[in-house]
């Protein structure tokens, strides 16, 4: 029997700690290399660890809900053979041959280990036919702690892939996800999945009083004991999110200027383009417009796209926008952002903010992707707000809120008419960005928001 201990590396953001959301396997169960076997949430986002090896589980070492240090064991491993290292190769050291397991290793941002052999995965099945199928909630609950890992045995080795939402109201109404087929990219399983599934098969809508699943615990729904609070801890990525907002309101001063704009150029752009054959398959949106006209008036205004390193001493000046998406999850808020979007057509910039907007509800946005941004758009006109002051994403030097389009009377070519009207709010470090500056930026993207046809004059 060779034993390997596999412990939580550095995913690749240099944090010290993660907490352990859940197990996708348990003690006994047989792997293949590269099979995801736990989820783990990380200050920025939640990523999948896939095995290092190809065995036996023979000890988990952590449970759900537990923070873990980076360097600490994790899981161990039955590989089979002996602990006899392999002879090394003739002209390398053995020292070197010992250390080659090392590099079957995945780095664990989103990537695994190169595969050996032609080894193909197994799948445990569901339950004989009969048997009833408690509930994750029940099961834990009820089942003595020696029980609990032979109940694991008999559930499906992948769990159907959803988000934690969505597993929490198929569990609220008593749907197995595995019946379910996912309309979502890859096979995600959304809400809307559930409730077709749940009218096909006349299933009940009504609620059921389960407990959520200890990943969603959110904050507004009553606890089922009868409490009068709910108590969440403080982690992850609303963790990471406080922390990062209260470190840049007190380091860069703010300020912030406002601008109400007439869009109805830009939305009757928007509305011809959708009736466009060649582009239905976009969603351009208002965003994206904004967007492109961010990053035109970058271009031309860097003090917005710069950065204060208080360490160097110096002003960090981009040539370059990774325009960050802000997006709002079930875990906090998240801003991933867009490498390069300077080079993008407007088509290209509405592919790339809807895919992140995706990613970003599956609770699958990567640590990397939330790295490097230089500017930042944050859409509140979604929850139907008109304006804000948004709070700056720590090392940026602008970022921009976009208000509600709101059909109102307003003043057009002499007369009052019904028009499409938004509000801009434009926050801003004054260290980098003076009053000028910042108010010219903002007028600059509200013109091109006014007359679309104005961005083929920037460059």
């Amino acid at each position: 029997m060779a034993v390997h201990d596999f412990t939580l590396p550095d995913l690749g953001e240099g944090l010290p700690e993660a907490e352990l959301v859940q197990w996708s396997v348990a003690v006994g169960d047989t792997v293949t290399l590269n099979q995801t076997i736990a989820e783990v949430e990380t200050a920025k986002a939640v990523v999948e660890l896939p095995s290092p090896y190809a065995g036996t589980i023979t000890a988990l070492h952590a449970a759900a809900g537990d923070v873990v240090e980076v360097g600490s064991v994790l899981i161990s491993f039955d590989t089979g053979g002996d602990d006899t290292p392999a002879p090394a190769p003739a002209g390398r050291p053995a020292e070197a041959a010992a250390e080659e397991p090392l590099k079957a290793e995945p780095n664990l941002v989103g990537y695994g280990a190169a595969p050996r052999g032609n080894a193909r995965p197994q799948r445990r099945t569901r339950a004989a036919a009969g048997r009833p199928m408690a509930s994750d909630t029940a099961v834990l609950e009820a089942a003595p702690h020696d029980a609990i890992h032979h109940v694991e045995m008999d559930r499906p080795l992948e769990r159907p892939r959803s988000t934690p939402p969505v597993r929490l109201f198929a569990r609220q109404h008593g749907v197995d996800l595995a019946l379910v087929d996912g309309t979502g990219a890859g096979g995600l399983i959304t809400r809307s999945d559930v409730e077709a599934y749940v009218e096909r098969v006349g299933a009940p809508m009504t609620a059921q009083p389960v407990a959520p699943e200890r990943e969603t615990v959110p904050t507004h729904v009553p606890a089922v004991t009868g409490e009068r609070t709910t108590r969440t801890p403080i982690r992850g990525v609303r963790k990471h999110t406080a922390e990062a907002m209260v470190r840049s309101a007190f380091t860069a001063p703010h300020v912030t200027t406002f601008v109400t704009v007439d869009v109805t150029a830009t939305t009757e752009l928007i509305a011809s383009l959708k009736v466009d054959r060649s582009l239905q398959d976009h969603k351009i949106g208002v965003m994206a417009v904004a967007a492109k006209a961010v990053c035109l008036a970058l271009a031309r205004h860097p003090g917005l796209n710069s950065k204060w390193d208080e360490a160097a001493g110096e002003i960090v000046e981009h040539h370059y926008v990774n325009l960050g998406i802000a997006a709002a999850t079930g875990r906090g808020l998240v801003v991933p952002n867009i490498r390069d979007a300077q080079d993008l057509t407007l088509v290209e910039l509405a592919d790339a903010i809807r895919s992140l907007a995706e990613t970003a509800r599956a609770g699958k946005t990567s640590p990397a992707e939330m790295m490097g941004g230089t500017f930042s758009i944050t859409n509140v006109g979604v929850f139907g707000v008109d304006a804000g002051t948004p709070i700056l994403n720590p090392g940026e030097a602008g970022i921009l809120a976009l208000g509600a389009v709101r059909r109102q009377p307003w003043e057009h070519r002499g007369e009052i008419a019904l028009r499409d009207v938004m509000t801009l709010a434009l926050s801003f470090d004054h260290r980098l960005v003076d009053g000028e500056q910042g108010s010219r930026f903002l007028v600059e993207v509200a013109d091109v928001l006014r007359e679309p046809g104005r961005a083929m004059l920037l460059r």
